[in-house]
């Protein structure tokens, strides 16, 4: 008769791999933050675009360094999105693999172990890039001093 997992065995499987599954929906939510911040940056490079043409010298040169800022927020969030996805699909192979190893009887607790290190590394990665686009979004922001008083 094959091999067939004992009920117990799924079930543990299944507990052990909530966590991660909780760590999956974290990241569903960074992933969320991040996109709805890119795309009001698209939004801002857009308007800063149409607004180019017929524009005095002085007022040229404050959009194409608003635009260069821009950019630079833009290669940030998309590095901090793709080592979010990154993280969840490391997290995803963990959450594989406590099943695959349940299911088979292996031994393969240092390879859950790495993967889960490597999901961690990616997440703190993806956070600490998300801090340096909110740095740089605040320094980007000047209130006019005239407007204070």
């Amino acid at each position: 008769m094959p091999y067939s997992p004992a009920l117990p065995t799924i079930a543990e499987a299944i507990q052990a791999s909530l966590s991660p599954v909780f760590v999956l929906a974290g990241i569903g939510a960074l992933l969320n933050v991040l996109t709805g911040r890119l795309s009001r940056v698209i939004d801002r490079v857009r308007a800063l675009e149409e607004r180019h043409g017929g524009i005095d010298m002085v007022e040229r040169e404050r959009l194409v360094w608003e635009l260069r800022r821009l950019a630079k927020r833009m290669r940030v969030i998309n590095a901090a999105l793709f080592l979010a996805v990154a993280s969840a699909v490391a997290t995803c192979v963990v959450v594989a693999m406590l099943f695959l190893g349940a299911l088979t009887r292996s031994h393969i607790g240092h390879y859950v172990a790495f993967s889960f290190i490597l999901s961690m590394s990616l997440l703190i990665a993806s956070f600490i890039a998300f801090m340096v686009e909110v740095r740089l979004s605040s320094r980007t922001i000047r209130v006019r001093d005239d407007l204070l008083h």
